[in-house]
């Protein structure tokens, strides 16, 4: 399980590889937020329950680093563990509680906005191990 940035002019581009489908949300959660700031800084003092939902895994992986955004940046949020479901119907859905603290731009070392996820050159494979690549708009 592993998350790597690589080389873009202004925005981050991001790959993750994962055993499942489970992990690999889990691994994109933790680089948008150790993107936006030090995860390791923030204490777990309360709790935010959010959750997204998708038609297809691109559709999820979309709503999932939006919903992560909108705790981080709208809502003033700092995320120190994420716990989750996923599950499939008719498309897909995630149920989720982070923990964390209110986000202290000193304490937590705020780094960067993140604006929006996008579809560009997103790219998720699926077979034995789980591999994602997406873009967020910095």
């Amino acid at each position: 399980m592993s998350y790597k940035f690589l080389d873009h002019a202004t925005d981050a581009i991001i790959e993750v590889t994962a055993r499942d489908l489970k992990e690999a949300f889990l691994v994109t959660a933790n680089a948008a937020i150790n993107l936006t700031l030090d995860q390791d800084k923030v204490e777990e003092k309360d709790q935010k329950e959010f959750s997204a939902q998708g038609k297809d895994l691109c559709y999820l992986l979309f709503s999932w680093l939006e919903e992560i955004t909108f705790v981080l940046i709208t809502e003033g949020f700092a995320v120190k563990r994420i716990e989750f479901d996923i599950e499939k119907n008719d498309g897909y859905t995630i149920k989720a509680k982070a923990f964390g603290e209110p986000l202290d731009f000193a304490k937590h070392n705020f780094k960067v906005e993140i604006k929006a996820p996008t579809f560009y050159d997103m790219e998720i494979r699926t077979n034995g191990e789980v591999y994602m690549r997406f873009l967020l708009d910095l």
